[in-house]
């Protein structure tokens, strides 16, 4: 059976409203107070069963939060790093700009980081382990595993984002990756 479009719209503009209502839960009270009770406080919902109705679980729906948080900071990102030049130039547009969209929407940062550090599992920016392949493909990177990297530099950003300041520790950043990932360091 097919579903109407104008359904299909209003779903998945109800999908939309809890998961950014997600987004401001997890950024005000944290992972563990992001309860669907709270979720439904926040979109202003008369039952959690709207949330069920749209998501299997508090996992499909913190998994939907991501890839929404995802999107949004690649869109951000992305242009950044596509402007620099050279391998090494990308990497730091890429901590610049990821630090630069913590401080433009902190409550994404938050929630991200929140997400991040209660995972069951790790979330690797694949993205970003394909920048240090192939930064190390044209030798710009030294050998080192691009997706521990990629979690090493996430978490450091993380960390920062969550300061009073995030972009005050943007050189700092760029100087601990340039030394860590630098050709010729053991």
């Amino acid at each position: 059976m097919e579903i109407p479009a104008r359904r299909l719209s209003s779903s998945e503009a109800r999908r939309t409203q809890i998961a950014a209502a997600t987004i401001a839960v997890l950024a005000r009270r944290g992972y563990a107070g992001t309860t669907f009770e709270a979720i439904c406080e926040h979109a202003g919902l008369s039952s959690k069963r709207l949330i069920s109705y749209h998501f299997a679980g508090k996992a499909d729906l913190l998994a939907t939060v991501t890839r929404v948080v995802a999107e949004e900071v690649a869109a951000f990102v992305r242009p950044a790093v596509a402007a620099a030049r050279g391998d090494r130039g990308r990497l730091e547009a890429y901590i610049r700009a990821s630090l630069d969209f913590a401080a433009a929407r902190p409550e994404y940062a938050r929630a991200r980081r929140q997400i991040d550090c209660n995972a069951r599992e790790q979330v690797v920016d694949g993205w970003l382990a394909g920048l240090f392949e192939g930064g190390q493909r044209a030798g710009a990177f030294r050998a080192f595993d691009p997706e521990l990297m990629s979690a090493v530099l996430r978490a450091s950003i993380d960390g920062v984002a969550g300061r009073e300041d995030p972009g005050a520790g943007a050189d700092e950043l760029v100087e601990i990756f340039d030394r860590a990932t630098r050709p010729g360091c053991p």
